[in-house]
């Protein structure tokens, strides 16, 4: 008998060893990480080059659509400002409507005043330059000064002064609107061409070609800046300017140089968003010598006189005789005494939020309200319910609102005394405090109306210049009341303009932003 041999035992077929389950794992794994891998690289490389240049663009190309090939995803937004949107207070109408009607005061606000004639609501940045050609306060001499900030002007500023940009600001400036007009309307190296060259506030206003970093290009803003930086006012929200204070000031303190990045997207708005003098007597000027608060530009008004030696002012006042002031836009301004501002919020931050566009984080050029895109305007700081966001800035409108109707009715009824004063003789002696106080309350109202955020931007420095405004308006109506009648009380006609009405009742669209 044979001995029988064990046999060895047989793998089985269609069965995974061990060492084949992880191998084949590994492998997975290891192709995973290189395609991660390979997709972080490729997401950075777009992240590090947004764009490619495929069209040469320079500091003449105020066209738009040339940048557009290189950036398209800022153009597409840009060209929405175009679009109509809607809020509470503002938004931008395919036909604006006017003010005058909505609001008849503003009429004898601006009596003897162009405005007096139109003054619409405002439309997207699209508009700002077609908008002002077609305005009928042409029909009134204006200056060349008006396209410092509606037009893409600076080639044409640098052409007129032979390579210098404030001489050629300067020139400009002196010329009547529709000359100055024509001037846009060319070629860099002066040839017409029909107005096509002629365009609103574009690309090169705000950005370097070459490097597309951020750049104030405004002679107005870049000289007005240097005077407030000279000046004592505090502007904790502005720490370049605290810094430029602290050296030997040799040179004078440029945006384009001493500024942060985060001030920068706040400037390059502020060079057309601003209070500032833009009349046929002189060259535009921003009034920041002594700060950016109301009383501070008024102050800077106050003592200021025209190169003849004649005293400022924008206008007589064709129902009083008054003096008068008119404010522009003053968003940079109010913006600086808010909340925002002092904790660093840029103009930019709510009004061009940052947007992600697959691997590219870019900003909004579609400059609109906050209010229509809260999620990433607001809530990436404000960690509360859209909704309620919304309300508090609603309420916030709302009073302003109430407080500019009553504001309102306190300068009409003191329009009334102070032509009564005059219907009885009284003299301009007498008068002449009276109007100043008239000066004083308008320019306040003005202010507040003329500036866009319908007082979100500085709520309570918003109420107390209102506040000022009827303290002004009734002390003026009371003095004038003593003068046609000794015996009659403080006040001639003591009224509340919105007794038993609701601000959202008064509260018509389109009125401020």
């Amino acid at each position: 008998m044979t001995e029988q041999q064990p046999t060895q035992p047989q793998p089985r077929r269609g069965r995974w060893t061990p060492f084949v389950f992880v191998v084949l794992i590994t492998a997975a794994v290891t192709v995973a990480l290189a395609a991660l891998l390979v997709n972080i690289f490729q997401r950075k490389m777009e992240a590090a080059k947004p764009f490619v240049r495929t069209v040469e663009v320079t500091k003449d190309t105020t066209d738009p659509v040339p940048w557009g090939i290189n950036w398209p995803r800022e153009y597409d937004q840009y060209i929405r400002t175009a679009d109509s949107t809607h809020t509470r207070y503002g938004g931008s109408e395919a036909i604006t409507s006017q003010k005058l009607q909505r609001d008849p005061w503003l009429k004898r606000l601006f009596a003897g005043y162009a405005f007096s004639i139109d003054y619409r609501d405002r439309r997207g940045h699209a508009f700002m330059l077609s908008d002002q050609l077609n305005t009928e306060r042409l029909s009134k001499p204006q200056p060349g000064s008006c396209l410092h900030c509606h037009a893409s002007i600076i080639p044409t500023y640098k052409r007129l002064g032979d390579g210098d940009m404030f001489k050629g600001f300067e020139k400009l400036c002196a010329m009547p609107y529709k000359e100055a007009y024509a001037e846009i309307a060319k070629t860099p190296d002066g040839t017409p061409k029909d107005g096509t060259a002629a365009h609103p506030v574009s690309c090169v206003d705000c950005h370097d070609p070459d490097t597309m970093k951020l750049v104030v290009t405004r002679p107005g803003f870049i000289r007005g800046i240097a005077a407030l930086a000279e000046s004592e006012s505090p502007v904790p929200h502005l720490p370049s300017i605290e810094r430029w204070r602290q050296g030997n000031r040799a040179v004078a303190y440029d945006p384009n140089r001493d500024a942060t990045r985060q001030e920068m997207r706040s400037f390059v708005c502020g060079q057309c968003h601003v209070e500032y003098y833009c009349g046929p007597k002189e060259t535009l000027f921003f009034p920041w010598n002594n700060g950016l608060k109301v009383e501070d530009i008024e102050k800077t008004y106050d003592n200021h006189k025209f190169p003849d030696g004649t005293p400022f002012y924008d206008w007589a006042h064709s129902e009083t005789g008054a003096h008068a002031y008119k404010a522009q836009h003053p968003e940079f301004e109010t913006w600086s005494q808010g909340i925002h501002a002092r904790s660093g919020v840029a103009c930019a931050d709510c009004h061009m939020p940052y947007l992600r566009e697959g691997a590219t984080k870019v900003s909004d050029h579609w400059v609109r309200s906050p209010l229509l895109h809260v999620n990433v305007a607001c809530q990436t700081c404000h960690r509360y319910p859209e909704q309620e966001l919304v309300d508090r800035v609603r309420q916030i409108q709302d009073r302003t609102h109430t407080l500019i109707e009553q504001a309102a009715g306190a300068a009409t009824d003191m329009f009334d005394a102070i032509n009564q004063a005059k219907a009885v003789g009284a003299t301009a002696e007498q008068l002449d405090p009276i109007l100043k106080l008239q000066r004083q309350a308008q320019w306040r109202l003005d202010f507040v109306y003329a500036e866009n955020s319908m007082g979100f931007h500085a709520p309570q420095e918003t109420a107390r210049i209102l506040a000022e405004s009827i303290n002004f308006s009734r002390q003026a109506q009371a003095a004038a009341v003593r003068l046609w009648a000794p015996n009659a009380p403080a006040t001639s006609r003591p009224t509340d303009t919105l007794e038993g009405v609701t601000p959202t009742e008064k509260a018509p669209i389109h009125q401020g932003q």
